[in-house]
């Protein structure tokens, strides 16, 4: 069962994770155009990746399966595709940002534009 996780709820879900391990990243799945659109940025709370969805399989070995992974895309569609991809090739910590970036903007930061 993959996590769902709002962004308002994003570092709840962080500090749930085991002590001890390795930071959390924040996985954006989406394409590069769409990261130009809007972004998020890393905070001491979590590293951010950028990985599009289509390139997950063939770059599985740049990601740490120790570490907690929480996925982000537009709405939340793809992001919690590849959730469920990673938690299938070994992922135990993983979590689905329910929403999106649309969402994030709307809970988290208003300063991220909408599109």
């Amino acid at each position: 069962m993959i996590d769902q996780v709002r962004p308002a709820d994003l570092a709840a879900w962080i500090q749930s994770q085991p002590a001890g391990g390795a930071a959390t990243v924040v996985l954006d799945v989406r394409e590069p155009a769409e990261l130009q659109a809007a972004s998020i940025k890393a905070d001491e709370r979590f590293e951010l990746l950028t990985i599009p969805m289509n390139e997950i399989p063939a770059r599985l070995a740049e990601l740490d399966p120790e570490r907690p992974i929480a996925c982000l895309c537009h709405h939340g569609g793809r992001s919690q595709r590849v959730a469920m991809f990673l938690a299938g090739n070994g992922f135990a910590r993983v979590a689905n940002i329910a929403g999106g970036i649309d969402a994030w903007a709307r809970e988290v930061d208003p300063s991220v534009p909408r599109y």
